[in-house]
């Protein structure tokens, strides 16, 4: 009886393990960068492609380098581009998504340090898939060095900016 109880005990454990594989969804992130900071600079971005394999939501970005971490985007509001707050940022099947100054971006407000050029900063991205269970994805993303070129497109990333901080 020993016998049989294993090798059906062995089944169940690996099908169970199957099932949970196929019902958590992939993110994939490429290209995930943060923006260099001048010293006293109190604010930067992370910027990145996502691109899910089911429909879901980033509903949640972590790190320690600053006091909040927040999902924005930068929009035209009667000819003024004006940065917000979104509560969360769709995610759809297959469709890449993509994180980039001037548009989405993670947003680290009240930095606790410069970041430098070549820092490598951890970031956790928290992603709600469809069938409502949560993923968390650990990222290490590099700090990009200021330029002047990439300075006119910051769009407020480290000059003043009409922000919603609650984006309501």
């Amino acid at each position: 009886m020993k016998f049989l109880i294993k090798p059906i005990n062995s089944v169940l454990i690996i099908s169970a393990a199957l099932f949970s594989a196929s019902a958590s969804a992939a993110v994939t992130v490429e290209d995930a960068w943060v923006r260099a900071t001048v010293q006293g600079q109190q604010a930067t971005g992370a910027f990145m492609k996502l691109t899910s394999d089911t429909d879901g939501k980033l509903i949640e970005a972590k790190s320690n380098i600053s006091k909040a971490v927040e999902i924005h985007e930068m929009a035209m509001q009667d000819d003024v581009m004006k940065m917000r707050q979104i509560p969360s940022l769709d995610l759809p099947n297959g469709k890449q998504v993509e994180l980039k100054p001037g548009g989405y971006h993670i947003m680290f407000i009240d930095l606790h340090h410069q970041v430098k050029e070549n820092d490598e900063i951890d970031l956790q991205l928290v992603v709600e898939n469809k069938d409502g269970s949560k993923e968390t994805i650990n990222i290490k993303a590099p700090a990009r060095p200021l330029a002047k070129s990439a300075e006119s497109s910051m769009h407020g990333h480290g000059q003043p900016v009409q922000m919603n901080k609650h984006g309501h």
